[in-house]
């Protein structure tokens, strides 16, 4: 999974209002941060929690008041990189999980998402069609 995830993923800490990492996500384009506490990975933050949150909000809950580390999904998916990607692809799909947090001796170092699934799919079919 190394060598197909994306390097150095962006991160909130668990701190940061929704509003941050919702502008974090549209600027950079991306549905997964990681929430981080510190350099420690605490949670997954992903846009589909911020649409739910928006549209659960009410007078008892208001969004402003909550900071990612309310939102996040605790205890997310990690691997380390040297995890083969078939594996990971498989446990994603037995999870129904969009990411895996990619980790080096406790350390986040990658983040691997359905979007990177997609493009390797994409790279390995064109690979097989140049010798058929």
């Amino acid at each position: 999974i190394g060598s197909v995830m994306t390097p150095a993923p962006l991160t909130v800490s668990e701190d940061d209002s929704l509003d941050v990492a919702r502008r974090l996500m549209v600027r950079e384009r991306i549905h997964h941060v990681p929430v981080v506490r510190g350099s420690e990975v605490v949670g997954m933050l992903t846009d589909r929690d911020l649409h739910l949150i928006s549209y659960l909000a009410n007078d008892l809950l208001r969004e402003a008041d909550l900071v990612a580390g309310d939102a996040c999904v605790p205890d997310p998916y990690m691997v380390p990189p040297e995890l083969p990607l078939e594996e990971v692809l498989r446990e994603m799909g037995s999870r129904r999980i969009g990411s895996a947090l990619v980790v080096r001796r406790g350390r986040l170092i990658g983040i691997f998402t359905a979007h990177d699934a997609c493009t390797q799919l994409a790279h390995m079919l064109g690979a097989m069609t140049v010798f058929a």
